[in-house]
């Protein structure tokens, strides 16, 4: 059966990945376009309006030229176009290692439970953090991973309490804790996570540390 569905598309591109589990793993990101919010630190907002109206067929079609095996559904905010379930569905039945990263605002339960989630939980530093759906915690698997991008120390000691509140590390099977990159520097984040003994991973962007901020990479 033919999908006649389509989805606003900002770009699909092959790179390696720069962040989560699979970090330096040759992967094509599928980036949507749209995003209901607006992170102070952003490195995206390219991707906020325009892009292409595509089929799925077509995206996929675009995807298997890059013969790679790995996939990641990218924004934006992908779920903000309700079709991305439905897409999602589709590379994983394709037997893509398929993974989307997502704000944490929209709710996630609808999601294939092959997919690996990754779910950033907006410190206050974003300005976004009264947009977080804790209601999503709940839907986590051990397969998926919960981020936090950091500003500053009001950011990682609140971050901290989350996981303790929340009991997060219960609920997904990696804490990434990364520096937002033009607020931290990596290296005092790292020191603030060895003095705690903290159970995370500390993520540097490594498509940045490479390419810089070229888009598409």
């Amino acid at each position: 059966m033919i999908d006649t569905s389509d989805l606003r598309i900002t770009e699909i591109f092959h790179s390696l990945q720069g962040e989560s589990r699979t970090v330096g793993i040759p992967t094509v990101f599928v980036r949507l376009t749209g995003c209901p919010l607006r992170c102070q630190y952003c490195d995206t907002a390219y991707a906020f309006k325009g892009g292409h109206q595509t089929s799925i067929t077509e995206i996929v079609d675009s995807v298997k030229k890059y013969d790679c095996g790995y996939v990641t559904v990218t924004g934006g905010e992908p779920l903000a176009q309700p079709e991305c379930v439905n897409f999602l569905k589709i590379l994983c039945d394709l037997r893509f290692n398929v993974s989307i990263e997502t704000c944490g605002a929209l709710l996630v339960n609808e999601i294939d439970e092959r997919v690996s989630i990754v779910l950033d939980l907006k410190t206050p530093g974003s300005l976004e953090c009264d947009k977080n759906n804790y209601d999503n915690l709940a839907y986590l698997k051990k397969k998926d991973q919960v981020k936090f991008v950091i500003c500053d120390r009001k950011d990682y000691e609140w971050s901290k309490a989350r996981i303790d509140q929340y009991d997060i590390a219960s609920k997904a099977g990696d804490i990434l804790f990364s520096p937002s990159y033009d607020d931290l520097k990596g290296q005092e984040l790292a020191n603030w996570i060895l003095e705690d003994r903290l159970a995370v991973r500390l993520q540097l962007q490594l498509h940045k540390l490479l390419w810089g901020l070229e888009p598409g990479r």
